[in-house]
């Protein structure tokens, strides 16, 4: 493996680290949200919203129109992560607990490096599996303790979450490879951006959102300027330098994250046994990340590891 290699590698995996340390917050962002505000309105007006910051940024950078044949892309990944994911976990936060929430960054990196394998010729080894298996299995079952396993709609809702977002990470990290990381999400931003408007002008007009508190309004900031779209910078920058299967593997960190960020700005605790999983989790991570993972011709790369 050459210095330079290396040196991408490790830049990928920084991007990832900070794109999944700002998504840290975007549950208990969403559930401060749809307290007050319609969870239809939040997913539809944060993508309108987000759409507006990235036209700016692709209009100051004057960037260049997309290539016909990456329209398609552009509207697979604006479908899981623009529409999908936002609109599904609104949804399933308005009566899912904060454990419930967290099966979705439990299962998320898993279906994520699926995803890329079908879509992307990214072909991990055995023991990426085997430890990317095991490291999701252990925060499901983490998040889930001495809760109600009877599954509900919420639960449905969090499920199609994780296979949208799944496929938009996939879809997006392909694209950012020739697109560019933030052009990825700007552009599918700007891409649903039409569709969306008179659905979220008809709901802004017929919600009594002046009755909102504060704090509502502070997540819905939240989500849409990190979660949306800062986010998104790094991560599909990331997924781009250090390929989209190993990258995911680093939103397993994601939960513990939140964890810190809930004790940090509102005084939560966590439990002692957190951090006994957590220690297992980057381990497997750490293992991971030294696997083989193999491209066929559909990326034209190849891992020589």
């Amino acid at each position: 493996m050459t210095h330079r290699s290396i040196t991408l590698e490790t830049r990928g995996a920084l991007f990832a680290f900070v794109g999944v340390l700002m998504f840290a917050a975007t549950l208990p962002a969403t559930r401060l949200a749809v307290a007050d505000l319609d969870p239809w309105w939040l997913a539809l007006a944060r993508a309108e919203l987000a759409a507006a910051l990235g036209a700016l940024a692709l209009a100051v950078t004057r960037q260049p129109w997309p290539a016909r044949t990456q329209w398609t892309g552009l509207g697979i990944t604006a479908g899981g992560v623009v529409i999908g994911f936002p609109l599904l976990t609104s949804l399933a936060m308005t009566g899912a607990s904060a454990g419930r929430g967290a099966v979705v960054v439990g299962l998320l990196p898993f279906a994520t490096a699926a995803a890329s394998a079908l879509r992307n010729g990214e072909r991990p080894s055995r023991a990426f599996w085997l430890c990317a298996g095991m490291a999701s299995a252990a925060i499901t079952v983490w998040a889930l303790r001495g809760t109600q396993v009877t599954p509900g709609w919420n639960d449905l809702a969090l499920l199609a979450a994780v296979a949208a977002a799944a496929v938009g990470y996939a879809e997006g990290g392909r694209l950012a490879r020739t697109l560019g990381g933030w052009q990825t999400i700007a552009w599918a931003l700007v891409l649903t951006a039409p569709l969306l408007l008179l659905p979220t002008l008809w709901l802004t007009h017929a919600l009594p959102l002046q009755h909102a508190a504060p704090s509502a309004w502070g997540g819905f900031v939240y989500v849409t300027v990190f979660s949306q779209f800062v986010g998104f910078l790094f991560w599909y920058g990331g997924m781009a330098m250090t390929g989209v299967a190993r990258a995911s593997q680093m939103q397993l960190l994601q939960v513990f994250l939140t964890l810190i960020i809930a004790w940090a700005l509102l005084g939560e605790r966590i439990e002692p046994s957190t951090w006994g999983v957590a220690a297992f989790v980057v381990m497997l991570i750490w293992i991971g990340r030294r696997t083989t993972i193999r491209q066929t011709a559909a990326t034209g790369v190849q891992d020589g590891r």
